[in-house]
């Protein structure tokens, strides 16, 4: 960033919001536009999520933002080439004019989020403009880069979120489009409804832009792609479009998101040596219920200190009550109460690293993923352990965020998270 741009961010202390021309599949040669949008690239359940958006539609975005292929290299080049040839073929079309993208989700049963799509200014963690609330996992950000350098482009937005003021003019611009025709409109087999619009008025841009400009966002979603984007602004001279990345920002005051938890899975560890491990330290209590009693059962225990329900023999088993004198030598102590007493904070310090003395750093000896009930059949088909989580208050990740301190990776999931595939940006024109 030059030092222009860079002084004017320190000086406004607000999000740099930029219209942009994107990049959107053509509804007339793809099957539907429901069968070529996925999750973000770190929710697809592999293999059989995967193989399932393959073959949803051979112009599925799963092609881009998760090639398959031997290698590293061979993967991003198959991502480029795919992207190269369905520009030229008129799959993916540019709109004609800059512009920034309302974006809608609902579920039909009271969900209702809008947010406003864009190409965002890359600030500095100094700035305190943009607040990351998870580490990121230095291999995972190398990935990224590598496929992002490769296609020339923002394959998918990150969720961002903000606290708007109570009669926000942005909200008025977001209401007023809503009336209007979409661009598109879908229903993914999730049963969520999507609707896009295209903001290109001027007045209309200069009203959220310079709205956005005296606020801060938290990172919801896509921690791994904000230091991607960091990454590469950092290896480009500015001015360059990599100054910017693609974010969707919502306005949490008026449409409140969803948190959850992310569950791990341990494929080499299996249940019984997992609970062996943790019976001198824990109370381990095998319950009798099917998931979802099981599940309230964690939310109670969660309420009173730190709990987890393990899985992976067709029962589970709720852990709570810690020895406090294994936290006190387990868990560092330089940083806040809040953050030392977080679930994730215990698992990770505590069992994953003393107790069963996994490479929490490892990508094949722990498994991040968001589906409980995906979590729970991998543990029992492969002989692991899954072990299930209580989700943070939103709240508490803002509050810990403020402060500058990070939560361990994969803590926490925002939603409903964005549908990729809807809108792409471009940086090579």
């Amino acid at each position: 960033m030059n030092s222009a741009g860079h002084s004017e961010a320190t000086e406004r202390r607000g999000l740099e919001l930029t219209p942009f021309r994107g990049l959107r599949y053509d509804p007339d040669r793809v099957g539907s536009l429901a069968a070529v949008t996925s999750p973000p690239y770190d929710v697809v359940v592999r293999p059989d999520g995967l193989h399932q958006l393959q073959a949803a539609d051979p112009y599925n975005i799963v092609r881009l933002i998760l090639p398959q292929a031997t290698t590293a290299e061979e993967r991003n080049a198959q991502a480029a080439d795919t992207l190269s040839r369905w520009r030229a073929e008129g799959i993916l079309t540019a709109d004609p004019e800059p512009g920034l993208y309302l974006y809608e989700q609902s579920d039909g049963e009271g969900l209702l989020q809008r947010g406003v799509i864009g190409a965002l200014r890359v600030s500095d963690p100094a700035d305190r403009i943009v607040l990351p609330h998870e580490d990121v996992m230095p291999h995972l950000v190398a990935d990224r880069a590598d496929l992002m350098r490769a296609t020339s482009a923002n394959l998918e937005p990150l969720l961002l979120t903000y606290r708007g003021d109570q009669n926000t003019t942005t909200a008025e611009v977001i209401e007023r489009t809503a009336e209007k025709p979409p661009l598109l409109a879908t229903t993914t087999e999730d049963g969520y409804h999507h609707r896009l619009w295209s903001l290109t008025d001027p007045s209309d841009i200069t009203t959220v832009t310079s709205d956005l400009a005296h606020h801060q966002a938290l990172i919801a979603d896509g921690h791994h792609r904000w230091a991607t984007y960091r990454r590469l602004r950092a290896e480009h001279r500015s001015p360059s479009p990599w100054d910017d990345g693609l974010v969707l920002l919502v306005d949490t005051t008026r449409y409140p998101l969803r948190v959850r938890a992310i569950h791990r899975y341990l494929p080499h560890l299996p249940l019984p040596d997992a609970l062996a491990a943790l019976k001198p330290h824990f109370r381990v209590r095998r319950l009798h219920t099917p998931l979802a009693e099981s599940l309230s059962a964690l939310a109670e225990a969660s309420a009173e200190g730190n709990a987890y329900l393990l899985a992976g023999d067709g029962t589970y088993h709720l852990v709570d009550h810690p020895d406090p004198d294994l936290l006190a030598r387990t868990v560092p102590t330089d940083r806040p109460t809040p953050w030392r007493t977080l679930d994730a904070t215990v698992l990770h310090a505590t069992l994953l690293t003393t107790l069963w003395h996994l490479p929490e750093d490892s990508p094949t000896d722990v498994v991040y993923l968001h589906d409980t009930a995906a979590t729970v059949t991998k543990a029992e088909q492969d002989g692991g352990t899954a072990v299930l989580m209580h989700p943070v208050r939103e709240e508490l990740v803002r509050d810990l965020a403020r402060q500058g301190v990070t939560m361990p990776r994969k803590s926490t999931s925002f939603g409903p998270k964005p549908a990729s595939g809807l809108v792409l940006r471009t940086l090579d024109r």
